[in-house]
């Protein structure tokens, strides 16, 4: 039996995203993350300590790979000029790209793949707030580190004091080094293009633009190697939190969000007693189940027949006083 929904009951399908929800959105995430950033620059002193500790540890542990690389981006113009540009505009360009493009042709996996980039990007926050650390590039000379970024600032729109266009290096915290969001952003867009991307073209880029990106913020002195480490970190742990953000958005969004009336024109609760297969109101007037009419009043039991009854052959909808001729040979003429 075909299954028959009862009219203005069905259920409404889930909402779609908007662009105009979702920028607004984008926006205030990326504000507070601007803005907590330069509100928690923490003590100076500290972030030097916090850089020094670091270094020893990696030298310590054998993992001092900025050194050999901010002398090679330090000597070569035509390498160390690309990363800086690399560095101070692709995070701007790559992340919002990707995220348009799942937007727009992946749809269904958009909302997880936000959700998993805002947590990490709001927990990389926290680890600012918590531990300042100074870059490379803004230790004493001694400790042999050269800023591209000031160097190379001629050729670009940045600055000498920060990877901010020029003359507005100090309104950003340059004491936000670990962990990396460069590289955190990076693994994230990497991760996405390998999955949804499809072609040889976009698992190249998913393979080349994380690695590139960590390469470059060691090579330019923004950034230790346990920075770019923990930058995946924050992304490991933003990819485990999504799920329950999620849930908890939903929930809240289903308690002050009244859901739709069950009923088109029927009060509430009314829905569940009507027939499946009938209209709203019409159960009342449906005459009692196994009984025929034969005429006003008069009644007959079911399966019982009066001699010589007409059966009628109407159709459904048909009229009352339709032509005799639709009835059987032997049938009487209607009396004129």
């Amino acid at each position: 039996m075909p299954h028959t929904d009862t009219p203005g009951t069905e259920a409404a399908p889930a909402s779609r995203l908007r662009w105009w929800t979702e920028l607004p959105l984008i926006l205030l995430v990326y504000a507070c993350y601007s803005a907590g950033r330069l509100l928690a620059r923490g003590d100076v002193s500290g972030a030097v300590d916090n850089g020094l500790t670091i270094l020893r540890f990696e030298k310590a542990l054998y993992l001092n790979f900025e050194h050999p690389l901010n002398r090679l981006f330090t000597r070569e113009a035509w390498i160390g000029i690309p990363a800086d540009f690399w560095y101070a505009s692709l995070h701007y360009l790559v992340t919002p790209a990707v995220l348009v493009w799942l937007f727009r042709s992946r749809a269904v996996r958009y909302r997880a793949a936000r959700t998993w980039l805002m947590t990490s990007t709001l927990i990389g926050l926290i680890g600012f707030t918590l531990l300042p650390t100074c870059p490379p590039r803004l230790l004493d000379a001694s400790h042999g580190f050269v800023d591209t970024m000031a160097q190379y600032s001629s050729y670009g729109w940045w600055g000498g004091a920060a990877s901010a266009p020029r003359g507005m290096g100090n309104m950003t915290n340059q004491y936000a080094a670990m962990p990396s969001l460069h590289v955190g952003w990076s693994l994230w867009c990497g991760v996405m293009l390998w999955r949804f991307g499809g072609t040889r073209l976009t698992k190249v880029a998913a393979v080349a633009y994380p690695l590139i990106t960590t390469i470059v913020v060691m090579g330019t002195a923004n950034h230790y190697f346990l920075d770019a480490v923990a930058g995946a970190a924050v992304m490991g742990a933003g990819l485990l939190l999504a799920p329950l953000v999620m849930r908890t958005a939903d929930r809240a969004k289903a308690r002050f969000v009244r859901p739709a009336p069950v009923a088109a024109g029927a009060p509430a609760g009314l829905a569940a007693d009507l027939p499946a297969t009938s209209p709203a109101g019409s159960a009342a007037a449906s005459p009692a189940a196994g009984s025929s009419i034969v005429s006003a009043g008069c009644q007959t039991s079911a399966g019982e027949r009066i001699p010589r009854q007409r059966e009628s052959r109407l159709g459904a909808g048909a009229e009352p006083g339709a032509s005799p001729k639709d009835a059987g040979d032997g049938a009487p003429a209607a009396a004129r």
